[in-house]
């Protein structure tokens, strides 16, 4: 009778591991939600649309299938991305100097860009394969119609002795390639951060066949051709 009788009192016992094993995963999934992860591509930010794209769908899309004769309104030609090279020579011997660059580009495209480095060794030029030589971004969606629309309303017209950029900047594929002298030109660079002036790459990628149809895209955008 007391062996029948002690063994009730041990099921409690063995019926409350289960319930602590079931509260420490409760425990756990706490965690994560204290450190939301970002998913997806950046985004811009702030829920206001990007100016200069409310303005391609209101304005330039119907102007451009009425002077290129286009039927469909995909047809048009659309801002895909935006490249932004920045080279550093001296980055092989100081390495502290691409901090300086990738600085300037993250305050101009407001994204994190990455380090590029030489993909062979060069024996005339001291260039070894795997040393950083620079630094590129790449901008896409909200970032890309907010850089293009601050590059051509504020950054190009600081240029001294501006007169335009010019035409002949395509690569016969639809895509526009323009070189910056300087980079003080943004208004989010300030002088006295700055180490050395540089000048940077600018690709302009579209989804345009022709230079043509590029040119007419950039144009009523706002980008000031040299005539």
């Amino acid at each position: 009778m007391a062996k029948d009788a002690a063994k009730p009192a041990q099921k409690p016992q063995g019926g409350a591991k289960p319930a602590a094993a079931k509260a420490q995963p409760k425990k756990g999934e706490g965690a994560p939600q204290g450190a939301p992860v970002a998913k997806g591509r950046p985004k811009g930010t702030g829920e206001v649309p990007p100016r200069l794209k409310e303005t391609f769908h209101k304005t330039v899309l119907p102007a451009l299938m009425k002077e290129r004769g286009y039927a469909n309104p995909w047809q048009v030609p659309r801002l895909e991305k935006i490249v932004l090279n920045m080279g550093v020579g001296e980055g092989k011997e100081n390495a502290k100097v691409l901090d300086f660059a990738t600085a300037d580009l993250r305050s101009i495209t407001g994204q994190k860009p990455i380090v590029t480095r030489a993909k062979k060794s060069i024996a005339n030029f001291k260039l070894r394969e795997g040393v950083p030589i620079g630094a590129k971004v790449t901008i896409r969606g909200a970032r890309m119609w907010e850089f293009f629309d601050r590059l051509v309303n504020v950054a190009l017209p600081r240029v001294r002795d501006f007169k335009g950029v010019p035409p002949k900047g395509f690569d016969g594929r639809g895509n526009y390639a323009l070189g910056l002298q300087e980079q003080l030109i943004f208004p989010e660079i300030v002088y006295d951060k700055i180490d050395k002036v540089r000048g940077m790459d600018i690709n302009i990628v579209t989804t345009a066949r022709t230079d043509e149809d590029a040119k007419a895209l950039l144009a009523h955008l706002g980008m000031p051709f040299r005539e």
